[in-house]
């Protein structure tokens, strides 16, 4: 990874359905988390459900992160399902 990308990580169930554990983007200056779901939801297919009815949870560099957060270069943002007790 350099310095100007972002480490994206899928867990769970999302790392199953869009066939990877993760990816390298590069960062954009002012991005925030709602801006990189939306991103990775225009990829269409599995991906759309990034943005779609069941909520997403997100961390950025290990800690749990809202729309708002603002992403940077270098940092972690990882995707996973909320989790659901039983």
């Amino acid at each position: 990874m350099t310095d100007q990308n972002l480490t994206v990580r899928f867990f769970a169930r999302l790392r199953e359905e869009l066939d990877t554990e993760s990816l390298e983007l590069p960062a954009t200056p002012g991005q925030t988390v709602e801006g990189l779901l939306s991103q990775l939801a225009a990829r269409g297919g599995p991906w759309a459900q990034l943005q779609g009815d069941q909520p997403v949870m997100v961390a950025v560099n290990q800690a749990m992160a809202k729309p708002s957060t603002p992403v940077t270069p270098g940092d972690e943002v990882a995707f996973f399902p909320p989790v659901t007790g039983g």
